[in-house]
């Protein structure tokens, strides 16, 4: 996830405490960079961009509604709806995945 610490100093979060060691930064999730004096070495990395997919393999799905519920019932509980195969869930939810 390195990418995710590449940010210009101005947008660095503050993610640690003044003096914080580069190991405990990364230790707590945090990126550290210090190469610009004046701003934070340890910063919030990058939210990750991610997209909700309908899994493709009916035998992952988690069930997300109750038998027989109606495709509009469970879009708008937010998940997917795919009315085939039998025997597994049709109402399921999405995977998230990293772009």
């Amino acid at each position: 996830a390195r990418c995710q610490c590449k940010l210009a100093p101005r947008e660095r979060r503050n993610c640690g405490y003044p003096g914080i060691s580069a190991v405990e930064c990364r230790k707590a999730g945090c990126c550290f960079n210090a190469s610009v004096p004046g701003i934070p070495w340890c910063f919030a990395p990058k939210p990750r961009r991610v997209r909700k997919v309908c899994p493709n393999d009916a035998y992952a799905r988690i069930n997300c509604g109750f038998p027989g519920i109606t495709a509009k019932d469970c879009e708008r509980k937010g998940c997917c709806f795919r009315a085939h195969p039998a025997g597994v869930p049709w109402c399921f939810y999405h995977r998230v995945v990293e772009e």
